[in-house]
């Protein structure tokens, strides 16, 4: 016997392998699951911090763009409040020493203030004063259509547009009207400077104001407001001017030296102006950074810890597994002996308790083991035993009508009175009968292993049954000087009609067979769900030791008495394997030398009205006609010349052919298709009739009806011919039953047609 040692792997060099990979395996989905767990815990965390640390940033970077703004606008407020305390001065030439004495102060006040201009109701300059040129008393300058004066009239206050002087200070007009006139100021923009460079935005950054064209007018970078800079190359500065400057918000963006930066706005009012504050991005997200950096370490931590984990734990786990396996590669080598010892207190325990057992319990079996081989091998040599008198009852009782055949055929070549010839033809026709009923015992036998009949369960009354038996078999019984009884019974059954007659059928010969005094009697009862159907006869009777034996092949009691005649030995085969399909139970009752009674349990169902079928007409066989073509293929010449002769006799055309190619070269000769084609099973060349039939429907193009003739009766080609469709008859064939297939697939055919 071959051991669990000699399969491949399971040396001492390779041992460890399985373990290895048991350990790998468990190892990484433990630290797989770990890890998942990790990262479905910690990277929604860090996606929420990012997203929650990016809002707040560009929270802070707005409030610090407004708070610039407020800055700008308190800046520009001032102004605008010392101009209006202005308005207040009273005008007259006679007070023009003491109105340049506040406006002086005025301007020594507000640095960023380089000129104040006194307009009156009408719009004409009244004086001016300036700390870059001379003094104007009396100008009479009209200003009475300049925006400077009208939107101030209108207004009470105007901003003028930012405009730079000798294309490099920036400079705004601020006007505001009084009771007396308008006071107009021009405010050098320089001066923000020292309000943009006091803002503080991280360690890099730095605010910028720009006006509502997009030129530069405060940056910490005061060369760059000198030179008139255009700010609307930046992006930040074209977003923020389209989407109106009350539209702030944080955005990325980039810086005039091309760095990357976090850019927000604010509008500075009551001017057009737009404060911007921008900070690196890297000095910007560097907290951010650093907190995802820290949880990255942090997951990274985990892994390690779950992996040094994972590795410790596997290991706990494959030890025992170690020792299960070891164990069983020392009983795959035949060591029953040894026992597993594994002290883990879980269900790895178990497990070695139960290989314990199994060894245990493989130590008791091979203690027995040679006596179940002794079993096994008296048990096959009786199967072969069973095979063989099978073949060896099937060969006697072929043998037994062909040598009466042989002798009774001799007898004819002799002279013999016509009375004489017509008794021997009588006895050859009982020798063909005898063998084509050993014939289709054994092909029914066949068809049941092979499993193609199918039961059609229908309901019907057992009284219709019961008179198929009483009218089949009085006369046989009769014959023998026995008596039948068939009690009739108002019960209807559910079952397949033809199969169960065919059960009742043999139980019914088999009793008169074996019964030479007496009777036989059949009846019903009904036991429960069921009808039991019985047979009774007063024959020899079956021993107690030969009851389960009798439902077996070619399985005879002895030779009958009264006729002379043996059976088979197939009907109770037949009988038990159709009540196995029909699921029907099966019972023997037999006294020795008293006799037998055969009983079938079929399910009984409610009686109904039965429908009188009386009337219904009958289908005649289609009469032959000098019109009917008929193709045979066979390889045996002498099976062609009694199929030619004998449908020449019913009156057909006939095409005779050995092979498919002479069938296809005679087919060809003709000017109209075969009306049917019958074709052995079996032909030369390994060829099939199911092939040959298709080959000569593609080459006429037409769907010829078809028969399939055969002396096989095995279940393989039983499931093919079923398979194919075409009808399969077995050799040998009755002429009539052959007669009466052939009308009955031709007249199929017309009504196809037809329809």
């Amino acid at each position: 016997m071959k051991s669990f040692a000699d399969e491949p792997g399971t040396g001492a060099g390779v041992a460890s392998l399985p373990l290895r990979r048991i350990f790998r395996k468990f190892a990484a989905t433990f630290i797989g699951i770990v890890c998942l767990a990790l990262v479905v815990d910690e990277v929604p965390e860090i996606w929420l911090s990012y997203r929650e640390q990016t809002a707040l940033l560009a929270r802070i970077q707005q409030r610090e763009a407004q708070f610039a703004a407020e800055k700008i606008s308190q800046f520009v407020k001032e102004i605008e409040g010392h101009l209006a305390w202005a308005t207040l001065f009273p005008w007259s030439a006679s007070m023009f020493d003491e109105w340049r004495f506040d406006a002086v102060r005025v301007l020594r006040q507000v640095p960023p203030l380089m000129q104040i201009a006194q307009l009156d109701g009408a719009g004409r300059e009244l004086f001016r004063i300036s700390r870059q040129t001379m003094d104007v008393a009396g100008g009479n300058v009209d200003y009475s259509r300049d925006p400077v004066f009208v939107q101030a009239m209108a207004n009470k206050i105007y901003y003028g547009p930012v405009y730079f002087v000798d294309g490099s200070e920036p400079y705004m007009a601020i006007a505001v009207a009084g009771n007396r006139g308008v006071i107009v100021g021009q405010v050098n923009l320089k001066f923000i400077w020292d309000v943009v460079s006091h803002i503080n935005v991280g360690k890099h950054g730095h605010s910028y104001v720009v006006d509502e064209s997009g030129r530069l007018i405060a940056d910490p970078d005061i060369s760059l407001v000198l030179r008139n800079t255009d700010m609307l190359g930046l992006p930040q500065v074209r977003v923020a001017r389209a989407r109106h400057a009350s539209a702030e918000q944080s955005v990325a963006a980039v810086d005039g030296q091309g760095r990357s930066v976090l850019s927000a706005h604010a509008a500075a009012s009551p001017v057009n102006w737009l404060v911007f504050v921008e900070l690196p991005t890297a000095e910007a997200y560097a907290p951010l950074y650093r907190g995802i950096t820290t949880s990255a370490i942090s997951v990274v931590a985990a892994i390690v810890v779950a992996l040094l984990a994972g590795l410790l734990l596997t290991r706990r786990m494959v030890v025992p597994i170690r020792a299960l396996y070891d164990g069983a590669v020392r009983i795959g080598r035949g060591n029953l002996t040894q026992r597993i010892v594994i002290k883990t207190g879980d269900e790895l325990e178990a497990l070695g308790d139960r290989f314990n057992s199994m060894a245990a319990q493989l130590q008791e079996s091979y203690a027995t083991l040679e006596s179940k081989v002794e079993e096994r091998t008296r048990q096959l040599e009786l199967a072969n035993l069973a095979k063989s008198r099978f073949f060896a009852a099937a060969s006697h009782d072929l043998r037994q009508p062909l040598h009466a055949l042989g002798l009774f055929v001799a007898q004819l070549y002799g002279r013999m009175r016509a009375s004489e010839r017509r008794r021997i033809l009588a006895r050859v026709d009982a020798a063909l009968f005898s063998m084509n009923e050993l014939f289709n015992a054994l092909l029914d036998i066949s068809k049941l292993d092979a499993g193609v009949l199918n039961p059609t369960f229908t309901e019907f009354p057992i009284a219709k049954l019961l008179d198929r038996v009483d009218t089949t078999f009085t006369g046989p019984a009769r014959e023998k000087g026995l008596s039948l009884r068939v009690i009739s019974s108002g019960a209807w059954v559910r079952s397949d009609f033809i199969l169960l007659e065919r059960i009742i059928f043999n139980l019914v010969s088999n009793a008169i067979r074996y019964t030479s005094s007496g009777g036989v009697v059949v009846g019903c009862r009904k036991r429960g769900i069921n009808l039991r159907i019985e047979v009774w006869d007063t024959g020899t009777g079956v021993a107690q030791d030969q009851q389960e034996n009798i439902f077996g092949e070619f399985y005879r009691l002895g030779a009958p008495s009264g006729d002379g005649r043996s059976g088979l030995g197939l009907g109770l085969a037949i009988v038990d394997r159709l009540c196995r399909l029909l699921d029907h139970s099966v019972s023997l009752t037999s006294i020795l030398g008293r006799g037998s009674c055969f009983s079938i349990a079929v399910p009984r169902v409610a009686a109904r009205p039965e429908i009188d079928e009386s009337s219904a007409p009958a289908h005649p066989l289609m009469e032959a006609s000098d019109s009917k073509l008929v193709v045979v293929v066979d390889d045996d010449p002498l099976v062609l010349e009694g199929m030619g002769g004998l449908f020449r006799s019913w009156g057909y055309h006939l095409v005779l052919a050995g092979t498919d190619d002479e069938m296809l070269a005679r087919v060809a000769d003709r000017d109209c298709p075969p009306d049917l084609i019958i074709s052995d099973y079996h032909l030369p060349g390994k060829k099939t009739g199911i092939e040959v039939i298709e080959a000569l429907r593609r080459a006429l193009s037409a769907k010829i009806p078809a028969l399939l003739v055969s002396g096989d009766t095995s279940p393989e080609l039983l499931r093919q011919a079923r398979a194919s469709g075409y009808y399969l008859l077995h050799k040998p064939v009755d002429p009539m039953t052959l007669r009466a297939m052939v009308s009955y697939v031709l007249r199929e055919q017309k009504v196809a047609h037809a329809h």
